[in-house]
């Protein structure tokens, strides 16, 4: 380590007869990590990049992944501006990047950036670092201390350090004119020392909120300063799906000698299709080279008003008897009359059957979870679990930033699973697969049975912890609408996969195989029971992974397993719902100060539970019955029992 004034540096290659080098690096940025760039010189002019490669490497000694590469940048077709510089980075970044890479993907450690000239493919996720090729390297860190090995691996001897000024979200560091390094204000796009020509930029302004198909906004175009002589160019809203067919407007900007603004305002077509929500992207073409882009790609989301909406409710406001099980004819016979170790052991020859069932990667949940987890409420939404609501499709989390996005929760954690990225990240469809046994348990990483669509922040909160008791409960304030189908996406991992297993109390967090509370969860099967949009993605998950939980196809399997009913026989006469409820009413719904209970024609017992899944009370009673409400307003489930029968009514405190 260096003394207190120079702690954990930068380091870097000082090469002399190199024609680029590596100038400017932002690895640590404010808040989110959505400002990262870095920024090459070339000694001369408009320098081809051709061949050039920039990989980054983790120094962290205790990584183990470390020493090695995992970010390669291909510089191919880039060529270096009128004052030898190139800015690559985030698109937040300004002036835009000449060449943009995804947010929050630079790390922040002990850690080092070599450009070589060589090709991305010698270079793939996870090589060790080398000088073979190396034109310039630079070892940087956010008060850490010196990765000697990897300084070693690239022949350098000093790192440097953004944070030396206490202030490393905020600053860079950056190539002074003797080859060394120093710690200050960003200057992205711009010479360090501030010579240099100066470029005239330009600005992209657009109210960015969600639009409407059919709605009218204004994009303007500004300058720095007043342009010297009429300035044209075009610019492009095309992105993907959304094409010149969405959307009417002038897309040429004028803006004549002595002014500095444009400004023209684009319809969005309305149609009668349901293409699903878009992305529209403002592009800048072609500027003169005396211009800069102080940003681009402007991204507004397009909502499409002719969505469909489903037959069968939501979570939050479930229907029952909708949508019917496809499972095929006697697909569950194999299971009567059975009990015990082996009801459970025909369950998982069933549903991990290595001559039938299909196991996929992570990447093609995605696509299962847009059709199995689709809200009822709006086809081009998906419905997240544990905060109730319904988020575009569009916003999938596909970067290290989460606010506003969703992304694939898995329901028994990958830790805690022993599956963690046990698959492919790239989807292959749904034609592409590979067998899979009840040993297999890599699989779990993207079995769709236990893998929903969730808000990132909320999936972030819920991490590797049990459920109930002192574990996982949910928001605060949400209905707990979700429970249900956590304890049956729960049940059915813990039947097929060998490894996994679900118990009672709570588990150390770290504990791989086993997860908790099983009797909160048994009770969560109960009280919220299975309803169509669980039926539903049933039914579709089958068509990719050619198996089925039957544990929402039949719910009481849970209690012949694991709770009151383990050691009875199985009959499938037994099973059916209607076979199950009571005809009882609960009123009134929502209710203030007591409800009634009708319809309980022989001695019954009431139990009454909180949101989280507590029993607040519980009473025996014969004929109507009043029940008065001494309890917080909120969400509750009356569970009544009689004729050895059972239903759950929900019912709202106001």
């Amino acid at each position: 380590m260096k003394n207190i004034f120079f702690v954990c540096a930068f380091l870097m290659v000082s090469l002399s007869n190199a024609q680029v080098v590596i100038n400017e690096l932002d690895s640590d940025t404010p808040s989110t990590d959505d400002r990262e760039f870095i920024e090459l010189k070339s000694t001369t002019p408009h320098f081809s990049l051709d061949g050039y490669i920039l990989v980054f490497f983790n120094g962290n000694p205790t990584s183990s992944t470390a020493n090695q590469s995992y970010f390669t940048l291909d510089l191919n077709e880039l060529t270096t501006d009128a004052n030898g510089i190139i800015l690559l980075g985030n698109t937040l970044v300004s002036p835009a990047p000449d060449k943009t890479f995804p947010d929050n993907i630079i790390q922040n450690g002990e850690d080092g950036v070599g450009l070589y000239k060589a090709s991305a493919s010698d270079f793939p996720e996870f090589t060790l670092a080398t000088k073979t090729n190396l034109i310039d390297a630079l070892m940087y860190d956010t008060n850490d201390p010196d990765a000697a090995t990897l300084m070693n691996l690239l022949g350098v001897t000093v790192q440097y350090n953004e944070g030396q000024n206490s202030a490393q979200t905020t600053q860079s560091v950056q190539r002074k004119s003797d080859g060394t390094f120093e710690t200050k204000n960003p200057t992205p796009g711009a010479n360090n020392d501030g010579s240099g020509i100066i470029f005239n930029g330009i600005t992209i302004s657009a109210n960015t909120a969600n639009k409407n198909e059919g709605d009218s906004f204004q994009i303007t175009f500004t300058t720095q300063t007043n342009v010297s002589s009429d300035l044209t160019f075009n610019f492009t809203l095309n992105n993907s799906s959304f094409t010149t067919a969405d959307y009417t407007g002038n897309t040429t900007v004028f803006i004549p000698a002595g002014s500095k603004t444009f400004a023209t305002t684009i319809t969005l077509t309305d149609d009668v299709l349901n293409e699903g929500d878009e992305v529209l992207k403002i592009k800048f073409g072609s500027i003169p080279p005396e211009f800069k882009r102080l940003n681009d790609n402007i991204e507004i989301r397009v909502i499409d008003n002719d969505f469909t909406v489903a037959p069968f409710g939501t979570p939050l406001n479930p229907t029952y008897g909708t949508v019917s099980s496809t499972a095929p004819v006697g697909y569950y016979d194999s299971l009567e009359g059975l009990s015990g170790s082996s009801l459970k052991k025909a369950i998982q020859d069933i549903i991990a059957n290595p001559a039938v069932v299909h196991a996929h990667n992570y990447g093609d949940i995605i696509e299962i979870l847009k059709t199995a987890d689709q809200s009822p409420l709006n086809s081009n939404e998906v419905w997240l679990m544990y905060v109730e609501k319904s988020r575009s499709k569009l916003e999938f989390q596909d970067t290290g930033i989460n606010t506003g996005k969703w992304n694939r929760e898995h329901i028994y954690p990958q830790s805690r699973g022993g599956f963690t990225d046990g698959t492919e990240s790239i989807a292959d469809g749904i034609d592409i697969w590979l067998p899979t046994n009840a040993d297999d348990i890599l699989a779990g990483h993207a079995d769709a049975h236990h893998l929903r669509a969730e808000d990132g922040a909320e999936n972030s909160l819920r991490s590797n912890k049990d459920y109930g008791l002192t574990g996982y409960n949910g928001p605060s304030g949400t209905s707990g609408s979700w429970k249900g189908d956590v304890a049956r996406s729960v049940f059915y991992m813990a039947v097929r996969y060998n490894a996994l297993n679900v118990v009672n109390g709570d588990i150390a967090d770290t504990t791989v195989g086993q997860l908790g509370d099983l009797a909160s969860l048994l009770t969560w099967n109960t009280l919220d029971v299975a309803d169509d949009f669980e039926m539903n993605r049933n039914n579709y998950i089958y068509t990719w992974q050619v198996n089925r939980n039957p544990f929402i196809d039949y719910p009481d399997l849970a209690n012949y397993i694991w709770g009151a009913k383990a050691g009875q026989a199985w009959h499938f006469n037994l099973s059916s719902n209607e076979n199950l409820k009571l005809k009882v009413n609960l009123y009134p719904n929502p209710a203030k100060k007591a409800i009634r209970i009708s319809g309980l024609n022989e001695l019954a017992t009431i139990e009454i539970y909180n949101s989280i899944g507590a029993k607040v009370f519980v009473k025996k009673t014969v004929g109507e019955t009043k029940i008065d409400l001494d309890f917080p307003s909120g969400m509750y489930y009356a569970k009544i029992d009689s004729e050895n029968k059972t239903v759950v009514k929900k019912f709202l405190i106001e």
